[in-house]
């Protein structure tokens, strides 16, 4: 582990190689096992709620019907997250040509809202914990062997690929400190 900023970053963020393969994998993010949807940050409930006119339009009547009746996410604050369907995928996630897509990501690439996504989403397979500090680590599961796969032959390391949601997140400035990171600030190991 090291320290970049305020987060603490595992050592795999930044050996890993990763880059989604869709074809693949058929956006098993957006349909993972386990009952909770998309970590959201508070403030990103107000964006949820202003695109959902926007994304409707891409959504499954089932969606749609469980939105209604459940909500757009669940949880309290510190600990909230989109709703799914039978505690699997995210009520977001339409499928097309068999691969889960997200309808923010959807909206926003057609110009109809102006933020993009969840950032747990648009970070994923990262994941950020928050003690004090942020704590960011690699998530490596089975469902994403092909993004790992793929980012090997590319050789397209994890932080590269996510170059952008981790500027999102921490800034261009951050982003550059992580990218020049000297094993000699890694905790534990003072500079010599």
């Amino acid at each position: 582990m090291f320290i970049v900023g305020n987060a603490v970053i595992d050592d795999a963020v930044v050996t890993s190689d990763f880059c989604c393969d869709l074809k693949q994998c058929k956006g098993a993010c957006c349909c993972i096992e386990g009952g909770r949807g998309a970590p959201l940050e508070d403030h990103e409930v107000l964006e949820v709620e202003k695109a959902y006119l926007a994304v409707k339009q891409y959504l499954s009547p089932e969606s749609i019907r469980v939105i209604e009746q459940q909500g757009l996410y669940e949880g309290e604050p510190g600990h909230l997250a989109t709703t799914c369907i039978g505690d699997r995928e995210c009520v977001f996630a339409f499928f097309e040509d068999g691969i889960a897509q997200c309808s923010f990501e959807r909206a926003y690439r057609a110009g109809q809202i102006v933020w993009q996504k969840p950032l747990s989403c648009h970070l994923f397979p990262l994941r950020i914990r928050s003690f004090g500090h942020d704590h960011v680590r690699y998530e490596q599961i089975s469902e994403c062997q092909a993004g790992r796969t793929s980012g090997t032959e590319h050789q397209t390391g994890l932080v590269e690929f996510l170059q952008n949601p981790l500027v999102r997140k921490y800034g261009e400035q951050w982003y550059s400190q992580l990218t020049s990171f000297d094993k000699s600030e890694r905790v534990g190991n003072p500079p010599v």
